[in-house]
């Protein structure tokens, strides 16, 4: 062996070496981040029991992170802030002025009991929540109710059959020229 030979030795294994650190540290540092994102996006599931009566709607993963439709004011005796919030679907069908709302939208309306703020007075806040309430768009699947399926859930339970047999009643009686939908987008 000349003696360059074992320097280029220890030249390779030190190379070798910190290969391997960088790719431990960027697999340390990647793969939760990865993880993180296929669970949030992948398909949840869901029991039964997590199903609305009737109509088997449940309430869609990420939906806190969608892109608000309006507020809204519930007067006495419910007293609720609420929001509605689209699916991108539905966010699209919104800006496009579509009616009816095409197959695959999903609108959630989050209520919560209102309360003062106490950091200013003449400001209303957020306080419990009350419900979530969801409208599926799915015109075979519902086409009994105007193409929607509803779920209204209380703890992220869903509310008993008979409450959910009022649903389409109301909407019906309301809405029926809006695809059956109360909520405007918000200018």
């Amino acid at each position: 062996m000349s003696p360059t030979e074992p320097e280029k030795k220890k030249s390779f294994y030190a190379t070798m070496i910190v290969l391997t650190v960088v790719l431990l540290v960027v697999l340390l540092t990647c793969v939760p981040y990865l993880v993180t994102i296929a669970s949030a996006e992948g398909p949840v599931e869901r029991s039964a029991a997590d199903a609305s009566p009737i109509f088997g709607v449940t309430i869609p993963p990420g939906y806190k992170q969608w892109e608000l439709v309006a507020p809204a004011e519930e007067a006495a005796p419910l007293d609720e802030l609420r929001a509605v919030v689209g699916n991108q679907t539905a966010i699209d069908a919104y800006q496009a002025g579509k009616l009816p709302f095409p197959d695959g939208t999903i609108l959630v309306k989050r209520a919560w009991k209102r309360k003062q703020s106490p950091e200013f007075a003449s400001a209303t806040i957020p306080g419990a929540a009350t419900t979530v309430q969801v409208m599926v768009k799915d015109s075979r699947k519902y086409a009994a109710t105007g193409g929607w399926g509803f779920g209204r859930f209380i703890n992220g339970r869903p509310v008993d059959e008979a409450q959910h047999r009022t649903c389409f009643a109301c909407h019906e009686a309301r809405a029926k020229s809006h695809d059956y939908v109360f909520t405007r987008l918000a200018p």
